[in-house]
């Protein structure tokens, strides 16, 4: 009974623990974009209406990936050093995430330094995919994969 409480328990933290990364990350992202990436998203037009024809679809495609790529690193770090004790391992996810979400800022601004045109802007516009969104998606989830790799 007592190694069902103590699994329950460590499950209730890495959950929270990596609810408030991927949170986190997904403010890192709104910081690097303009606007609020919410109102992207949602699609709120300049007169702060809903509309169908203002969401990014470029914004939703690397949204998604970021937070896929940081999940991921979450996911191996606990997958890696969970069923120890609660103390470092928990320190270890919090440290893998915390890099996941450097590197993938960073690498979100290298993706811009060496394409034409603002990626920021042409993530965020309203209509289409546009062939950026998908490789700044892309890099996002090769980001995750190589610092998964990485704790593996």
């Amino acid at each position: 009974m007592t190694d069902l409480l103590d699994a329950l328990l460590h499950a209730v933290a890495y959950a929270l623990v990596g609810g408030a990364m991927l949170v986190a990350a997904y403010y890192v992202l709104d910081l690097a974009t303009p606007g609020h990436l919410g109102t992207h998203l949602r699609g709120v037009d300049e007169n702060g209406n809903e509309s169908v024809h203002a969401h990014s679809k470029g914004a939703g495609v690397v949204t998604s990936a970021w937070l896929v790529s940081n999940a991921a690193v979450l996911f191996t770090a606990i997958w890696t050093n969970g069923a120890t004790s609660l103390g470092w391992e928990l320190v270890w996810t919090v440290c893998f995430g915390a890099l996941g979400i450097a590197l993938n800022t960073l690498m979100f601004f290298a993706v811009e330094a060496i394409t034409p045109g603002n990626l920021r802007k042409i993530v965020t516009e309203p209509g289409p995919v546009r062939p950026l969104a998908y490789v700044a998606a892309s890099v996002a989830l090769s980001v995750g994969l190589i610092v998964c790799a990485s704790i593996a």
